[in-house]
């Protein structure tokens, strides 16, 4: 699969909304990286994760060494929408890494499932409005057997909801196979 080599520079007049979504460990992240390469410019890599444990601090580490000097991170597991409506205005390209913990992020922070999903809707307003151009990654959760638990249900209902939202505002979608992106939307 090539990738589209259309996405418009920084200055141009239209603004792309990109998704990307696929299975654990499918090349989601590497792929948005690749992707982002494209653009030059102001880059900000918006990472939801939280160093709970000694594998996730780990995990963050190796993700931060992989990118180059031209990116800013920026560490927001909770306020992802208002990080995106403070930040919109300083970079040509966001890259939001992933949806999926900060749905997770939100649940375990008490957030009951109408107010994630008034959140979900408020995020995608904030990438519409935002000058730049965003990646959004996301994994997809809806594939296997329904959970044994309600929160687990929740959590593939309430990630489902919003990264369908996100297919429906994006200008393009991905779906990540064993580390081939797969187009599903967009020209």
């Amino acid at each position: 699969m090539e990738i589209d080599r259309s996405l418009p520079h920084p200055g141009a007049s239209k603004k792309r909304i990109i998704f990307i979504t696929g299975g654990a460990r499918s090349g989601k992240s590497r792929f948005a990286e690749e992707l982002a390469r494209q653009f030059s410019g102001p880059k900000a890599y918006l990472a939801t994760a939280q160093a709970l444990d000694e594998e996730m601090a780990e995990r963050i580490r190796r993700h931060r060494e992989t990118r180059s000097g031209d990116w800013q991170t920026l560490e927001e597991p909770m306020d992802v929408t208002g990080c995106v409506e403070d930040q919109g205005d300083r970079f040509h390209l966001i890259l939001l890494d992933c949806l999926t913990l900060w749905v997770s992020n939100l649940m375990m922070a008490g957030w009951d499932g109408a107010k994630i999903l008034e959140e979900g809707d408020r995020l995608l307003g904030a990438c519409r409005q935002a000058k730049c151009s965003l990646i959004l990654v996301g994994n997809e959760v809806g594939m296997g057997i329904v959970p044994e638990n309600a929160q687990a249900r929740l959590f593939r209902d309430l990630s489902g909801f919003i990264q369908q939202n996100a297919a429906r505002q994006s200008d393009e979608v991905y779906f990540m196979v064993s580390g081939l992106p797969v187009k599903i939307k967009g020209a």
